[in-house]
C-alpha cells in the first residue's frame, strides 16, 4: 500500500465512527499513490469483460476504487464561458461487508468533488464533502441510475436525461444532460491498461458528448441560465498505476467537427513517458480509433506556479498525428488547483488550430503528480 493512500484511508476510516459532516482528512496526498500498490481480496481488471447497461453504471464493489467523473463547458445568454466538474468517489474499505446491527455500519466511503471556473470574473471555486456508505447518506443505484453524496448528485430522469445538482457555500449547478453519443469502451474493449503489470488497469467507458443546459450560481450572482456540453467518464479499479510512475496528464476534448479525442500521458518518476499511455479519436458515429504514445507529441507552453508549491504545465502543444492536426491549448483559468485533500489540477481548456485558427474544441485536462 503506498504512503499516500494509506493517509487517506486512515481519514476516511474516520468517517466510521463520526457525524455526517466529518472534517476532512488534514494531509493532502498524491493521487498516484493512493491508486497504485496492492488490496489483497479485492478483484483487479486483468482482463476483457462483457459490459451491460445500465447495470454498469452502478457499483462495483469487487474493486477497491469506483468513480464518476463528469466535466463540461457551458455558456450563459451572454457568451460568458464557465467549466465545470464534479466526482463521485467511492472507496471499499474491505471486499466483504461485516454484517452488524447497526445501520450507520459501512465497509465503503465516499469523497465528492465539484469545482467550477468561471471564465466571466476569473474565479475557481473548489469544494469537497465526504460521506459514508451508509443510512442512505451516499451511494449508488444502477436502475433507475442515481449517484449521490448527501445532495450532491447525478440521477437519472427518464426520457434519456439526467440530472446533476450540487451546491457548496454559495455557489450552485443544476443542469438536464442527455447523451448525443452513445457508450464508448475505451482501451481493449474496455480495459484500460495502466502500466505492465497484469491488473494495475481499469474498466473504462465514456459518455464523451452529452448536451447540458441549466442554471449555475456563482458568488458573483446567479442563477444564470447556461447551455453547453459535458462529458461522463466512469472507471473502476483496484491497482491502476506502478511503483515507477508518478502521474498523468489527461486531456478529454470534444472537437468541432463533431469528434472528441482522449489521450492521458502517463509520467514516470525518471521524467519519461510509460509506454502504456494511451487514448483515442471517437468519430462522429462513436467507432473509436486508439492512440499510443507515438501517435500524440505533447510539449509544454505555458507554466503556472501554485501559492502551495508545484508548477503545473497549464498551456500545451498537441500534435496528433492520426487528426492531421497541432492543437494548441490554453487554460479558460490558469489557476484551477483542486487543493483538498487529494491536490491536483484539473480544469477547462479550449483547444485552436497551431496557425492561430477559430476554436478547435474545447475540454479538459487532469494534471497529477506536480504538486510536492
Amino acid at each position: 500500500m503506498g504512503r499516500g493512500y494509506y493517509w487517506l484511508l486512515m481519514g476516511l476510516l474516520l468517517l466510521v465512527g463520526c457525524d455526517s459532516h466529518p472534517p476532512a482528512p488534514s494531509r493532502a496526498m498524491a493521487v498516484a499513490n493512493a491508486l497504485g500498490g496492492e488490496s489483497a481480496g479485492f478483484a483487479r481488471a486483468s482482463g476483457p469483460r462483457t459490459f451491460q447497461f445500465p447495470a454498469d453504471h452502478g457499483a462495483h464493489r469487487d474493486y477497491r476504487n469506483e468513480w464518476w467523473y463528469l466535466t463540461g463547458h457551458l455558456e450563459d445568454e451572454a457568451g460568458g464561458r464557465y467549466g465545470f466538474q464534479i466526482t463521485f468517489f467511492r472507496i471499499g474499505l474491505r471486499p466483504t461487508p461485516v454484517r452488524r446491527s447497526s445501520a450507520w455500519a459501512t465497509h465503503e466511503v465516499w469523497m465528492g468533488h465539484l469545482a467550477i471556473s468561471d471564465g466571466v470574473d476569473g474565479h475557481f471555486y473548489a469544494f469537497e464533502r465526504f460521506s459514508r456508505g451508509a443510512a442512505e447518506l451516499a451511494g449508488v443505484q444502477a436502475a433507475p441510475f442515481k449517484v449521490w453524496i448527501e445532495d450532491w448528485q447525478l440521477a437519472e430522469q427518464g426520457d434519456g436525461q439526467w440530472r446533476l445538482q450540487a451546491s457548496a457555500a454559495g455557489v450552485a449547478i443544476d443542469l438536464l444532460l442527455r447523451a448525443d453519443k452513445p457508450v464508448v469502451l475505451q482501451g481493449e474493449g474496455g480495459l484500460s491498461q495502466k502500466s505492465a503489470e497484469v491488473g494495475n488497469a481499469s474498466y473504462y467507458y465514456s459518455l464523451p458528448r452529452m448536451s447540458a443546459h441549466g442554471h449555475l450560481t456563482t458568488t458573483a450572482g446567479g442563477p444564470h441560465p447556461v447551455s453547453g456540453s459535458g462529458w461522463l467518464d466512469r472507471e473502476w479499479s483496484t491497482s491502476a498505476l506502478a511503483p515507477d510512475q508518478q502521474g498523468w496528464d489527461w486531456f478529454s476534448l470534444q472537437l468541432e467537427d463533431g469528434r472528441e479525442l482522449m489521450y492521458y500521458r502517463l509520467r514516470r518518476h525518471d521524467g519519461s513517458v510509460d509506454p502504456h499511455s494511451a487514448g483515442a479519436i471517437i468519430d462522429v458515429d462513436g467507432q473509436l480509433h486508439p492512440l499510443t504514445p507515438q501517435d500524440v507529441q505533447l510539449e509544454p507552453e505555458q507554466f503556472w506556479e501554485s501559492p502551495q508549491g508545484g508548477r503545473y504545465p497549464v498551456g500545451w502543444r498537441m500534435a496528433v498525428a492520426p487528426l492531421g492536426r497541432v492543437l494548441r491549448i490554453a487554460p479558460l483559468l490558469p489557476q484551477q488547483e483542486l487543493d483538498l485533500t487529494v491536490r491536483y489540477w484539473e480544469g477547462a481548456v479550449l483547444a485552436t488550430t497551431l496557425e492561430g485558427a477559430p476554436l478547435a474544441g474545447r475540454g479538459y485536462l487532469e494534471m497529477t503528480g506536480y504538486a510536492p
